[in-house]
């Protein structure tokens, strides 16, 4: 990652040429907690998302997905605090009447405005706040003003994420930078989670729509927190093309694989800073599986461990208690022979070939003091390997979520 100060300060999302934002307080959240932010190109940038596949998907996801047909875009208006999902046909009106309204103070087409919304299911977006702010949100856009809207697209999250790279692509400097919120109803496909991903590039809409969805595919939808699959997922990527490079119209071209790598980058740094960030959370737990037979059985079985209540709560205990690891496994529904399989906790092999190790718990249970699990899973059915990011369940995460 290539981060400096000065980008510390004025916000990763902004760090690509021809973008600003701003992020105010508009009274949704009140306290003067900022939750209104806005994300601004200053000429019309190729666009392309991903979406939750929740069938309760908000009204911002419906007007955002059909919007980026078009693969063009100016802007994107996010508030946290109300979700606007679960809310009829109501709740599409409120959307489309705030992005009316950003496209009305900015003076461009409201089709190329953009909504995201994350917050409480079922209550409707207070529209007369959101437009009051609209005027002094505007006029707060500034190329300093990633951070602030980084902080105000946060829920329970308890710090920003933020993610910058620069990578060269035809002779010329290519800016990628991103913001993302997200802590709790996290599962792939996706999850309680907004990101913001904006570069200089000159790409494509259909070559970004590519590379995103496969860069979302190998990030975001390896990560979980708690299993639960939200209303408001979004991933949204804007081009603005001033970086001047050579056209990318191809995912596969020399251009557009150095492109996706650095996108994959930026992806990745962002799940897992959602994943450090869990609600409640006290460890961060990687969990790879090797030798499956394919990318599809790996994460299956990953899933089954990372999504396992009672995995999650022995690794809060500091408990070495790898039979969890097994049953959930064993549970998956994967069709494998208990021999080949091997389990490694924290570097310890603690059973192979159908067996235990001999190794004793008073020894691994230290092994879990950190801050960190790593667990490994190898099968003997293929080539395919998946990692998958997820944190261990505490009584934090019973409290934050128990209204």
């Amino acid at each position: 990652m290539n981060t400096h100060p000065e980008q510390q300060a004025r916000g990763h999302v902004t760090a690509a040429k021809g973008f600003k934002a701003a992020g105010i307080s508009c009274g949704i959240k009140g306290g003067g907690v900022r939750d209104l932010a806005l994300l601004v190109c200053e000429r019309s940038a190729s666009a392309a998302g991903t979406f939750t596949t929740n069938r309760f998907c908000a009204a911002p996801v419906l007007l955002s997905r059909d919007r980026l047909r078009s693969g063009r875009a100016r802007a994107i208006v996010v508030n946290s605090g109300c979700a606007n999902a679960a809310t009829g046909e109501s709740g599409i009106r409120d959307s489309e009447q705030i992005t009316r309204d950003v496209a009305g103070e900015l003076s461009i087409d409201s089709s190329e405005v953009l909504a995201a919304s994350t917050g409480r299911i079922g209550p409707r977006l207070p529209v007369d706040k959101i437009r009051k702010a609209l005027p002094d949100l505007v006029g707060a856009l500034s190329t300093n003003g990633g951070r602030d809207a980084a902080l105000a697209i946060l829920t329970t999250d308890t710090r920003p994420k933020e993610a910058i790279t620069r990578v060269r692509i035809g002779g010329c400097e290519v800016t990628i930078g991103g913001m993302a919120k997200g802590a709790g109803m996290i599962h792939p496909k996706m999850a309680t989670m907004l990101a913001f991903i904006t570069t200089d590039a000159a790409i494509t809409p259909e070559c970004l729509r590519i590379v995103l969805r496969e860069s979302v595919e190998r990030s975001f939808n390896c990560i979980t927190i708690d299993g639960d699959r939200s209303t408001n997922d979004s991933v949204f990527a804007l081009a603005s093309g001033l970086a001047a490079n050579p056209l990318i119209e191809r995912a596969d071209s020399g251009e557009g694989v150095i492109f996706s790598r650095a996108l994959g980058e930026i992806t990745a740094q962002l799940a897992e800073q959602i994943v450090r960030d869990g609600e409640g959370a006290s460890k961060f737990i990687e969990i790879t599986v090797r030798g499956a037979k394919d990318a599809h059985e790996a994460r299956r079985l990953g899933f089954a461990v990372a999504n396992s209540s009672l995995f999650k709560t022995a690794m809060y205990g500091r408990e070495p208690n790898w039979g969890r690891i097994l049953s959930a496994l064993g549970a998956a529904d994967v069709e494998f022979a208990i021999d080949d399989i091997e389990l490694t906790l924290q570097g310890e092999c603690v059973f192979s070939h159908g067996a235990p190790r001999d190794v004793e718990e008073s020894k691994l249970k230290p092994l879990l003091e950190g801050k960190e699990v790593r667990v490994e899973i190898v099968l003997r059915r293929g080539n395919a390997s998946e990692k998958i990011l997820t944190c261990d369940l505490t009584p934090q995460y019973v409290e934050l979520n128990k209204t």
